[in-house]
């Protein structure tokens, strides 16, 4: 058997525990020279916790990790890994938020040094920017903190697959569209598709199952810890992989749902037209903003928020709101504090007793949303950081539905949650809209906007059309836009 026979690295009967928690039993897996492996499972399935393993993070409690012909020692780390040609890029971003994004590179390539080395990784890193994302616009000399998530995300795919004198032989992938847009994820998957037609190999792991369908040459499913499927890819289609899972795929009925008539006098949320059109969002409404990323979407929720509190900003805002972060590491959780204490947080006023937090109301809330939206967790005394990403998304969905604010704002919420979570909240956000609860939410993925009674599709910062359910599809909200940037 030749090296080009053999595979790039093979698991086999990995074992991994975390006290009475079984993260992984008896998991196997093989990737071959050339391929994309879609890897797919609900939150907590195993996925991220094998690929720890694979990449030197995690060692196992038993099992076995071979690159090629060459098994690893007992002492294998990410420098192994790395110097087997593994290179990750992990759901929770690892880059250094205070430095640039060429002193970032360099931290890959400390090769790199000598009089000049900003230079030299700032084109090294620019030059992968270019390959992979055509049009990106980032400079090397930017700070990493002070760029949006979808451009931290751009610089860390990217820093993934730079290579100098070293064969990047495997990337690791773990939800690498999950803050892109459209266009973004497209050249993403297209460069994917381009690196393994050249003979390196990528693990892909997404809840986005149209992505895993449309680049994978090969899916694996897990569940509870294990693999449960391993087939090729033109042997799955959506409903599959859904049922593989264990979820069940609820029909879309969104579309025959008729819009609630608008009456003025519930209006909870205003917004004087600027440059662009008037946004008011009422009562019991679910209002979904759509646009190119980076428009403005965000800032106009914080906006919101801001005034909601107290801000005086243009925005007349009749209730509280509470706020659910799509960048929970940067907005979202308190990573000292405990599950349950991340859950309570919001609703903490309410449940003062003598001037004092109530211990079993603050329990039975965190018990009653752990309940609701799924969080797998053992003992919700611990800490957050011990959930998956999408785990730790659930908390913040929790906080904010848990709470008593009438409106609830969510900026691009459903990063790293699968599609049988998805499928809960959707469902919870319907029945809490049709209780009287009002939704802003923003977001990336069409599917979601469907689900939305209006959608204002943002440009430069304003809101410059608005759309009611029946006319948001993708070609849509493209027109609008670009229809928009055309005129202006």
């Amino acid at each position: 058997m030749t090296n080009d026979d053999l595979p790039v690295v093979e698991l086999h009967g990995v074992e991994k525990s975390f006290g009475a928690v079984n993260a992984l039993r008896n998991a196997t897996l093989l990737v071959r020279p050339g391929e994309c492996i879609g890897l797919v499972g609900h939150n907590g399935a195993g996925k991220s916790t094998l690929m720890n393993v694979l990449s030197g993070v995690l060692a196992p409690d038993s099992g076995d990790i071979r690159f090629g012909d060459t098994a690893v020692s007992e002492r294998y780390n990410v420098s192994e890994a790395n110097r087997f040609g593994l290179r990750c890029v992990f759901q929770e971003l690892s880059l250094c938020p205070n430095l640039s994004v060429a002193e970032n590179a360099r931290i890959s390539h400390p090769q790199i040094r000598g009089f000049g080395w900003r230079r030299r990784a700032a084109g090294l890193i620019r030059f992968w920017l270019d390959e992979i994302f055509p049009g990106n616009r980032i400079k090397g000399d930017d700070i990493v903190g002070e760029l949006t998530i979808a451009r931290r995300q751009m610089v860390e795919i990217s820093r993934a697959f730079s290579s100098l004198d070293e064969t990047v032989r495997l990337v690791i992938l773990d939800e690498p569209t999950s803050s892109l847009d459209k266009s973004s994820a497209d050249q993403l998957l297209a460069f994917v598709k381009k690196f393994t037609g050249q003979g390196g190999s990528v693990i892909l792991i997404s809840h986005m199952l149209r992505e895993v369908l449309d680049t994978s040459d090969r899916i694996v499913v897990m569940r509870d810890g294990t693999v449960v499927a391993n087939d090729a890819t033109a042997n799955f289609n959506r409903a599959r992989l859904v049922s593989e899972m264990g979820s069940v795929l609820a029909e879309d009925a969104s579309a025959q749902i008729a819009v609630t008539a608008r009456v003025s006098s519930d209006a909870v949320v205003r917004i004087a037209a600027a440059d662009g059109i008037q946004l008011n969002v009422f009562k019991g409404e679910i209002v979904g903003f759509a646009g190119i990323a980076g428009q403005g979407q965000t800032e106009k929720l914080v906006q919101i928020f801001a005034a909601s509190h107290g801000s005086r900003n243009g925005v007349e805002i009749e209730h509280q709101a509470a706020f659910v972060a799509g960048d929970r590491q940067a907005a979202g959780i308190f990573p000292g504090w405990s599950i349950e204490k991340n859950i309570s947080i919001a609703s903490a006023r309410s449940m003062i007793r003598n001037g004092l937090i109530d211990p079993d109301q603050e329990l039975e809330i965190s018990r009653q949303w752990q309940k609701r939206l799924g969080i797998r967790t053992e003992d919700l005394s611990n800490n957050i950081l011990s959930l998956s990403g999408g785990n730790q998304q659930k908390v913040l969905f929790a906080r904010a539905l848990g709470s008593p604010a009438p409106i609830v704002l969510m900026d691009d919420p459903m990063r790293g949650v699968d599609i049988g979570t998805k499928q809960d909240v959707y469902a919870i956000l319907k029945q809490e809209a049709e209780n009287g609860r009002t939704f802003v939410w923003y977001t990336t993925e069409m599917d979601e906007l469907k689900h939305c009674d209006y959608v204002y599709v943002f440009r430069d910062g304003i809101a410059v059309a608005e759309l009611p359910r029946h006319e948001v599809t993708e070609a849509g909200i493209l027109n609008a836009s670009f229809e928009a940037a055309s005129a202006a």
